[in-house]
């Protein structure tokens, strides 16, 4: 691909912040098209902040590089967001509109080689990536309105959450990748397919070493403390309400160091086989992501799921359909409510209704307001 500089708005038509709910330390996030193709991606660029007075890259800037090479390494996975883009951008406002670009496509080693000569113009990274839909971020989606409340997944969808995660990180394992930034933040879901976002903070290791070793280890721990517990329970591993996680490398080598029992309490109804499989998890006694993956298939199968190798009753099979079809039902029947609510928000808003009318319109607005707050599936 041959290396040119042109306008960024030749290329790319920058819209809205996307990362609002939570912001990131190295970069911000904002909605854009690529003019090339009509596609909309996200488009992740540096903060400003970031770049030296001596123009030197930090590590923020070598976490562009290493992202995109993780993600060129994982493009086979279904799970990892997907790299279009990657390259350089001139505009000095931490919204990147206007000035230049060095689109470089998915060319890791020119990203790479370019670093030094465009950041000591003071040129920040910037990675073109997959658009996920904000209402499949389970972050956006389990953090309550209200300061008292809590929602957690469906014990089947976290499992099943959990099995696919579990698979991507075999993936990932068997290449040297350790994913280690594991948050809500960073896990979108729709009800049936888990999709992972933010490789920043991950990290392709040698082979051979305690280091790595140690460090699949710790990507057991983060997946079981950081994502998983609050999965199931609505809370963070901190013993609080979810709030968003420090992202820094040395925080996220950090965040979940000091965890090593999670507190189910406040879920005495989870599966006590589930429950166990975590807090080894959280215990750092499961060495490998076989390991736990055969532990997780072990949980599924008291829960109904056919898996090979697993034994499960033919009346827990049958009670898992029904299962899965009525959360299926359920999560139909909560779109639905959101797009009664958008129907009824275009009426109260229009102009020369009367009072009557808009006070019934509020009055159904507020009902289904509250059914939405206290819904069954995030």
């Amino acid at each position: 691909m041959q290396e040119m500089e042109t306008a960024l708005d030749d290329l790319y038509r920058i819209e809205n912040y996307i990362d609002t709910f939570a912001p990131g330390h190295y970069a911000r996030v904002v909605e854009a098209e690529d003019l090339r193709n009509s596609r909309l991606v996200a488009f992740k660029a540096m903060r400003p902040e970031h770049l030296s007075d001596d123009g030197t890259p930090g590590w923020e800037a070598r976490a562009f590089i290493n992202e995109a090479d993780l993600l060129v390494r994982l493009a086979a996975s279904p799970t990892a967001v997907r790299l279009y883009d990657c390259g350089y951008i001139s505009a000095e406002d931490e919204r990147p509109d206007g000035g230049e670009i060095l689109s470089l496509g998915t060319n890791v080693s020119a990203f790479r080689e370019n670093l030094y000569p465009y950041i000591g113009q003071h040129w920040r990274p910037y990675l073109s990536l997959e658009l996920l839909p904000r209402n499949n971020s389970l972050f956006y989606l389990m953090k309550p309105n209200s300061a008292n409340g809590r929602r957690r997944l469906p014990t089947e969808e976290g499992i099943d959450l959990a099995i696919q995660f579990a698979h991507f990180l075999r993936f990932a394992h068997d290449q040297r990748i350790v994913y280690l930034d594991h948050k809500l933040e960073h896990v979108y879901w729709d009800g049936q397919t888990l999709r992972i976002i933010d490789f920043n903070s991950s990290q392709l290791l040698e082979t051979g070493t305690h280091t790595l070793d140690q460090s699949l280890l710790q990507d057991i721990h983060n997946l079981c403390v950081g994502t998983l517990y609050s999965i199931f329970t609505g809370l963070s591993p901190q013993k609080g309400s979810l709030r968003p996680q420090p992202a820094s490398q040395s925080e996220v080598e950090a965040r979940y160091a000091d965890v090593d029992h999670l507190d189910f309490g406040v879920e005495p109804s989870l599966s006590p086989s589930l429950q166990e499989l975590l807090q080894q998890g959280a215990r750092q006694e499961i060495s490998t992501i076989r390991e736990f993956i055969n532990g997780l298939e072990r949980v599924a199968g008291r829960h109904g799921w056919e898996l090979p190798g697993v034994h499960t009753m033919p009346t827990l099979r049958q009670a898992r359909g029904q299962m899965r079809a009525g959360l299926a039902h359920l999560r139909w029947g909560q779109e639905a409510l959101r797009t009664a609510r958008e129907n009824l928000l275009e009426a109260v808003i229009m102009d020369d209704i009367n009072e009557e009318m808009e006070a019934e319109l509020r009055r159904l607005l507020a009902q289904i307001n509250d059914a939405l707050n206290h819904r069954v599936i995030p």
